[in-house]
């Protein structure tokens, strides 16, 4: 399958957006963990569910207003009637990643800045002002050791060339337009005309990637291969309405014919708290570089959007974040 084939698969049509939060630490600082993802993720979905629920049920499931309920959609996105796919609710990925500091600092003294970036992903750029809303009210409740507060600053929209467009700022707390670009923009100009014989991946947060029921840890370059294929249609088809129309089977078979030149990866163990299991959870990944040798054409438009969505488990927390690298 060429490039112009999956331009008819529907990956040119997802539509993303990206923000840059940026957060001003409150008058007693913030003292905060190496990896921030699951503190701002499960904060944020404490506050967004206490701004969202009419019914103050600890459960959706069963909820009336369920098929109306932003929370609901957001956080627990169900199948739509006679879906084919995915009908567990655990393995409905949500529409939206945090991706927080790579930076291990974890105290910020009173009124030094923090930034992360928020990735909305098809319908879920329309709930944009409920992230603001949260995020903003997250900081009177606080975050961190000592829930401490902080100010939300501004979240602006992030373009594909770097350039930023306020989308809110403390000044004038009114949400603009969210902006968005489709996957076509962000695959565009970067599909080759000539043959891509070489690619390095580095992992920038801990990847959680499966095959034969297991973590794997080292990456062929077929396991990314499914672990995108799986990640990004289940985007498509739960967020944006539509099916990865492709060779699955073709492409993975063509996947394994691409060799691993060199690694150099390590797994990372991270523990976070769980709320609704009351538990701490070790979770861990890879993070490092691989270096893959073989036809990467047709893989590139997969490869240009992961890096947006993520791979893995744990995406929401921003885990599964990579960056492509061609000049070797």
């Amino acid at each position: 399958m060429k490039p112009a084939d999956l331009a008819d698969s529907g990956l040119y049509n997802l539509r993303l957006a990206r923000y840059r939060v940026e957060l001003e630490a409150g008058p007693e600082g913030l003292l905060l963990p190496r990896y921030k993802g699951s503190t701002l993720r499960g904060g944020f979905g404490r506050v967004f569910r206490r701004i969202c629920c009419a019914q103050r049920q600890d459960e959706c499931h069963g909820c009336v207003l369920r098929e109306s309920c932003p929370f609901a959609y957001v956080f627990e996105t169900a199948p739509p009637a006679g879906a084919r796919a995915l009908r567990n609710l655990e393995n409905i990925p949500r529409p939206f990643v945090i991706e927080p500091p790579l930076e291990t600092r974890q105290e910020y003294k009173p009124g030094e800045k923090l930034s992360f970036h928020l990735v909305l992903i098809g319908k879920g750029i329309q709930f944009l002002p409920y992230f603001i809303v949260s995020l903003d009210e997250l900081g009177r409740v606080g975050i961190g050791k000592g829930r401490r507060p902080y100010l939300l600053r501004t979240v602006n929209f992030v373009g594909l060339d770097g350039t930023e467009k306020t989308v809110f700022c403390a000044s004038d707390r009114t949400v603009r337009d969210p902006g968005s670009f489709r996957g076509a923009e962000i695959i565009g100009e970067t599909v080759p005309v000539g043959d891509r014989q070489q690619l390095r991946i580095r992992l920038l947060t801990m990847t959680r990637l499966k095959h034969d029921n297991r973590f794997v840890t080292s990456l062929p370059f077929h396991v990314l291969v499914r672990g995108l294929l799986r990640r990004i249609s289940s985007l498509m088809y739960f967020h944006q309405g539509e099916e990865l129309d492709v060779d699955f089977a073709g492409l993975i078979a063509r996947a394994t014919q691409v060799e691993t030149l060199s690694e150099d990866t390590r797994w990372v163990d991270w523990d976070r708290y769980s709320g609704r299991r009351d538990a701490r959870i070790t979770l861990g990944g890879l993070v490092g570089t691989v270096t893959y040798a073989g036809d990467l054409n047709e893989f590139w438009p997969l490869l240009k959007i992961g890096e947006y969505v993520h791979v893995g488990k744990g995406a929401v927390f921003g885990m599964g974040k990579y960056r492509l690298e061609e000049n070797l």
